[in-house]
């Protein structure tokens, strides 16, 4: 597997002891704001997290360690600061099972997506709440789900194409003053079949016509 300057490709076989370091909650979560905001000190990060910046250091050197962050220039000689190496971690699903523990790792790291997910979401009310946010966001953002029939080459179509429509999205809008930080998640998760009378009752629920949100995925970790 190879890596692209912006994203880090991860062989659960060969970067196992990365992994690892990825799964637990606070590293995912100060190397995910360190791509949201950019470098940042352990008290700066302890600050945002509300954990002590023992904590947060001890947490960021272990991040260093396995390559995911790394010294950023520093506005003066007092404190180290920090930057995330890579845009993006990558990772392919199927080496995930076949490797040792790399199930249970690839769960872990899932329900970490799903942890930002409700942070954002908290953090996107609120700045509609408080006008940080203009109200013209309000109609295209939201939540969306949906239960299509795919096979697994039309899943893996998909998700391509939601990658390239992003990313030409983002270059025609770079320029644009108007053009906020979006959170965008995705999600494709096959169900087989459920014996008959074993459902649980809960449905596809979606928002207003062009309200739709969905999650980055394909083993991705942001």
């Amino acid at each position: 597997m190879t890596s692209e300057p912006s994203r880090r490709v991860l062989d659960p076989e060969r970067d196992g002891a990365a992994f690892k370091a990825l799964t637990h909650p606070l590293r995912i979560e100060l190397l995910g704001l360190l791509r949201q905001h950019g470098p940042a000190t352990a008290s700066e990060l302890a600050a945002r997290t509300g954990e002590s910046s023992a904590s947060t250091s001890y947490h960021l050197r272990v991040l260093a360690k396995y390559a995911f962050v790394a010294e950023a220039e520093h506005r003066d000689g007092r404190e180290r600061r920090w930057k995330s190496v890579h845009a993006l971690t990558s990772w392919s699903n199927e080496a995930m099972h076949r490797a040792p523990g790399g199930r249970a790792a690839l769960s872990a790291l899932r329900r970490r997506q799903l942890e930002h997910l409700e942070r954002s979401l908290a953090r996107h009310e609120a700045d509609l709440e408080s006008g940080r946010l203009d109200s013209a966001w309000q109609e295209p953002s939201g939540l969306s789900d949906s239960l299509p029939r795919l096979t697994p080459e039309s899943l893996t179509e998909l998700w391509e194409a939601l990658a390239a429509k992003t990313a030409e999205l983002a270059a025609r809008d770079a320029d644009d003053p108007r053009a906020e930080q979006i959170v965008v998640f995705t999600a494709g998760l096959p169900l087989a079949p459920e014996p008959l009378g074993a459902s649980d009752g809960s449905a596809p629920t979606e928002g207003a016509a062009h309200t739709s949100e969905n999650a980055p995925a394909d083993g991705n970790a942001s």
